[in-house]
């Protein structure tokens, strides 16, 4: 009854998703009374960076770093987990459900004929049956869900650290073992990579600062960006500001865009439709500013402005650099 964790790293770094992948992994083997594993992919990560992942209760980890990896190809990160999990005979894989686990995870499940449990955000109560919650309903309430397959995967819900916070558990042993299965032809090319830098990264902000329709036109993000760089936050945009091209799809939170759960959200003329909000619940605090006070986001916010936001975004964000300076 061994636990498997697909850490996942960021341009040769672990960050929080794969910590609390550990740190759930770790709880998990605790409960099975199995033994705990990591396997790590990548071409440029260094062995110090491998070394922190004892941190989290890790005794060992299967590194996989060559070349061959240095472009992403989900076939060919679900053959080497799948053969990761075959060698230490795990019957528990997580993963983080993140763009990555999501098209990874349901490749391994095929590979090892094993349930799959996405986007969960619990442990199980007891090893068997293997029961773990998720949410449905666009985030409006809970399922249950049981496998009972011989391999059971969970993907842990992107950004859960107000359900499942990572957590240290150092490793009293340590080992890195070099892992080189046999690799598949690669079945992707990848022509270009765009990268962003100098921002925070969306799914991994504490802050988020928010657009929707009511902004008017992309002429008029400027004031979203300068009250999310005073806060340090990350900015995103509702669907259909994404949709009309205002901004890169990759900021567009919600149902069909990404999940976040920040400690702070500010949304700045969204009315917040439920397939909005599914993406965006799991804020500890939000705020709504908006000029038509029947909005359904402030049924949802736990603090609401109501009034223009041509207004009181640059009042908010002066009154902040003001704070700021002060201290």
């Amino acid at each position: 009854m061994s636990v498997l964790v697909f850490a996942e790293n960021w341009e040769g770094k672990f960050k929080k998703p794969a910590q609390e992948a550990l740190t759930y992994g770790y709880e998990l083997a605790q409960k099975t009374g199995g033994p705990l594993c990591a396997v790590v992919i990548g071409h440029n990560i260094q062995g110090d960076e491998i070394n922190k992942l004892g941190a989290y209760g890790c005794p060992k980890v299967l590194s996989a770093i060559a070349p061959a990896f240095a472009s992403f190809s989900a076939n060919i990160y679900a053959t080497v987990i799948a053969d990761a999990a075959k060698k230490e005979n795990a019957t528990h894989i997580v993963f983080s459900h993140t763009y990555t686990g999501k098209s990874v995870a349901p490749r391994v499940a095929v590979k090892l004929q094993a349930g799959l449990a996405a986007g969960a955000v619990s442990l199980p109560s007891s090893p068997e049956p293997f029961i773990v919650r998720k949410k449905c309903f666009s985030g409006k309430g809970f399922t249950d869900v049981q496998i009972s397959s011989p391999v059971k995967i969970v993907s842990l819900s992107p950004n859960s650290h107000h359900v499942f916070a990572a957590g240290e558990h150092k490793a009293a042993d340590f080992k890195i073992e070099e892992f080189n299965p046999a690799l598949p032809a690669s079945d992707t090319t990848v022509n270009e990579v765009k990268k962003t830098s100098g921002k925070v990264v969306l799914t991994e902000a504490e802050i988020v600062v928010s657009g929707g329709r009511g902004l008017k036109g992309p002429e008029n993000w400027g004031m979203v960006e300068a009250l999310a760089d005073a806060l340090g936050a990350a900015t995103a945009c509702s669907k259909p500001v994404a949709d009309m091209g205002w901004r890169p799809h990759h900021e567009h939170v919600g149902q069909t865009g990404i999940t976040i759960a920040p400690n702070l959200y500010i949304a700045i003329g969204i009315s917040g439709a439920i397939q909005h909000l599914a993406g965006v619940s799991s804020s500890k605090v939000m705020v709504a500013i908006n000029t038509d006070k029947e909005a359904p986001f402030f049924q949802a916010a736990d603090y609401g402005i109501i009034g223009d936001a041509f207004d009181v975004v640059p009042k908010l964000t002066e009154a902040i650099k003001q704070l700021k300076s002060a201290h």
